[in-house]
């Protein structure tokens, strides 16, 4: 990817004035200079280490778009950090490099946390809606069972059945409704819920 555009985004908000000559100085020396606020040098800097910190980035993100952004902040923060820059602890480009497989790594560990995140979520959501269409076609089954064994009783029994199950009435209320005695009701009922029990499997 060329170098410029990478620089694109940056020069706006780091206010880096267009390059002027400087003396050829390595890499240890212009970070240095950028760690005193020195502009010149860190556009020199640039020239010399983003392609490598893209590379670098690029090989753990597998990503050119985000490649591309984390190589930014890796150079805005060389920028912000650079007076921490221990020359007798390392080359710059160590230094660099360094903290570009730290961020890139990090950049990649937080994408497969909100990837892992929201299949997280889709996986409860469908089953979810699992949980409820199974719950609605348990019940429907249970619906027809109930009718198919209900069709199975005599037409008495099912009608006292009904009057006291479905539509709420007591026994007495039954027996005034059918106009039989009380005893004939408890009787059609005893028989149509045994015949109930034994057809839905009810223990």
């Amino acid at each position: 990817m060329p170098v410029a555009s990478l620089r694109g985004p940056w020069r706006p908000r780091l206010a880096v004035p267009p390059a002027r000559s400087a003396p050829a100085d390595t890499e240890e020396g212009l970070l240095q200079r950028v760690a005193r606020g020195d502009e010149d040098a860190f556009e020199r800097l640039y020239d010399f280490v983003a392609p490598l910190v893209h590379g670098v980035v690029l090989g753990v993100v597998r990503n050119p778009a985000l490649a591309e952004e984390v190589t930014q902040e890796v150079l805005v923060e060389a920028w912000r950090t650079a007076p921490r820059f221990d020359p007798d602890r390392g080359s710059a480009r160590s230094w660099l490099l360094t903290m570009a497989r730290r961020r890139a790594v990090d950049r990649v560990r937080a994408v497969q946390a909100s990837v892992d995140r929201d299949a997280s979520v889709g996986a409860r959501e469908i089953e979810r809606d699992v949980d409820v269409v199974s719950e609605a076609v348990e019940i429907r089954l249970e619906q027809q069972q109930v009718r198919r064994c209900l069709d199975g009783l005599t037409e008495v029994q099912r009608e006292a059945v009904s009057l006291a199950f479905y539509a709420g009435h007591t026994h007495r209320e039954v027996a005034r409704l059918l106009d039989v005695p009380l005893g004939t009701v408890k009787t059609r009922l005893r028989d149509g819920l045994i015949r109930l029990r034994d057809c839905l499997g009810v223990v």
